[in-house]
Protein backbone atom coordinates (compact mmCIF):
# COMPACT_ATOMS: atom_id res chain seq x y z
CA UNK A 1 0.00 0.00 0.00
CA UNK A 2 1.37 3.51 -0.76
CA UNK A 3 2.74 5.78 1.86
CA UNK A 4 0.18 8.30 0.68
CA UNK A 5 -2.91 6.08 1.34
CA UNK A 6 -1.90 5.22 4.59
CA UNK A 7 -1.75 9.56 5.36
CA UNK A 8 -4.86 10.77 7.06
CA UNK A 9 -6.29 13.90 5.24
CA UNK A 10 -6.05 17.41 6.57
CA UNK A 11 -9.18 18.49 7.55
CA UNK A 12 -9.54 21.89 5.70
CA UNK A 13 -10.26 25.24 7.16
CA UNK A 14 -13.86 26.86 7.90
CA UNK A 15 -13.91 29.33 5.26
CA UNK A 16 -14.28 33.13 6.12
CA UNK A 17 -16.20 35.80 4.38
CA UNK A 18 -13.86 38.75 3.72
CA UNK A 19 -17.28 40.90 2.97
CA UNK A 20 -17.22 43.83 5.58
CA UNK A 21 -20.82 43.62 5.15
CA UNK A 22 -23.67 41.11 5.06
CA UNK A 23 -24.30 40.68 1.85
CA UNK A 24 -28.09 39.95 0.91
CA UNK A 25 -28.50 37.27 -1.39
CA UNK A 26 -32.34 37.34 -2.13
CA UNK A 27 -31.53 41.17 -4.33
CA UNK A 28 -29.35 40.35 -6.97
CA UNK A 29 -27.37 43.79 -7.36
CA UNK A 30 -26.41 46.52 -5.57
CA UNK A 31 -25.38 49.35 -7.53
CA UNK A 32 -22.17 51.02 -6.44
CA UNK A 33 -20.66 54.76 -6.17
CA UNK A 34 -20.60 56.06 -9.25
CA UNK A 35 -17.25 58.01 -10.42
CA UNK A 36 -17.01 60.81 -12.86
CA UNK A 37 -16.16 59.88 -16.56
CA UNK A 38 -12.72 61.21 -17.93
CA UNK A 39 -13.45 64.12 -20.24
CA UNK A 40 -12.17 64.94 -23.71
CA UNK A 41 -13.08 61.47 -25.28
CA UNK A 42 -14.97 61.50 -28.58
CA UNK A 43 -19.06 60.34 -28.00
CA UNK A 44 -18.97 57.50 -29.58
CA UNK A 45 -15.90 56.21 -26.48
CA UNK A 46 -19.20 57.13 -23.45
CA UNK A 47 -21.60 55.40 -25.10
CA UNK A 48 -19.89 51.96 -25.34
CA UNK A 49 -18.28 52.23 -22.11
CA UNK A 50 -21.59 52.83 -20.69
CA UNK A 51 -22.57 50.05 -22.83
CA UNK A 52 -20.29 47.75 -21.64
CA UNK A 53 -20.82 49.06 -17.74
CA UNK A 54 -24.19 48.40 -17.97
CA UNK A 55 -23.88 44.93 -19.50
CA UNK A 56 -21.25 43.82 -16.71
CA UNK A 57 -24.74 44.68 -14.12
CA UNK A 58 -26.77 43.05 -16.11
CA UNK A 59 -24.45 40.14 -16.17
CA UNK A 60 -23.15 39.88 -12.83
CA UNK A 61 -27.00 40.41 -11.80
CA UNK A 62 -27.80 37.41 -14.14
CA UNK A 63 -25.36 35.09 -12.33
CA UNK A 64 -26.43 36.19 -9.00
CA UNK A 65 -30.32 34.95 -9.99
CA UNK A 66 -28.72 31.88 -10.80
CA UNK A 67 -29.19 32.35 -14.90
CA UNK A 68 -25.59 30.74 -15.90
CA UNK A 69 -25.23 29.65 -19.36
CA UNK A 70 -25.60 32.39 -22.20
CA UNK A 71 -28.32 30.35 -23.58
CA UNK A 72 -30.54 30.82 -20.69
CA UNK A 73 -30.37 34.47 -20.72
CA UNK A 74 -32.86 35.92 -23.45
CA UNK A 75 -33.83 39.16 -24.71
CA UNK A 76 -36.68 38.84 -21.99
CA UNK A 77 -34.79 37.81 -19.28
CA UNK A 78 -32.38 40.30 -19.35
CA UNK A 79 -35.10 42.88 -19.60
CA UNK A 80 -36.72 41.22 -16.59
CA UNK A 81 -33.34 41.44 -14.72
CA UNK A 82 -32.74 44.83 -16.02
CA UNK A 83 -35.88 46.02 -14.50
CA UNK A 84 -35.65 44.13 -11.45
CA UNK A 85 -32.16 45.94 -11.15
CA UNK A 86 -33.55 49.55 -11.51
CA UNK A 87 -31.59 50.43 -14.92
CA UNK A 88 -33.47 51.14 -18.23
CA UNK A 89 -34.46 47.79 -20.81
CA UNK A 90 -31.17 47.21 -22.72
CA UNK A 91 -30.77 47.35 -26.29
CA UNK A 92 -30.29 44.15 -28.50
CA UNK A 93 -26.83 45.38 -28.84
CA UNK A 94 -26.43 45.41 -25.29
CA UNK A 95 -28.06 42.17 -24.80
CA UNK A 96 -25.71 40.36 -27.36
CA UNK A 97 -22.82 41.91 -24.98
CA UNK A 98 -24.33 40.19 -21.78
CA UNK A 99 -24.54 37.18 -23.55
CA UNK A 100 -20.50 37.54 -24.53
CA UNK A 101 -19.57 38.25 -21.35
CA UNK A 102 -21.28 35.57 -19.97
CA UNK A 103 -19.96 33.16 -22.52
CA UNK A 104 -16.48 34.24 -22.71
CA UNK A 105 -16.41 34.84 -18.29
CA UNK A 106 -16.19 30.74 -18.46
Amino acid sequence: MPAAALKPKPKSLPTQSTAKRPVLLDQPYAPVHKRPLPPGRPREWYITHNRRLKAMRLAIALLDSGVHQPGQARDETIRSTAELIGVHPPSDTTCHMVRALMRYAR
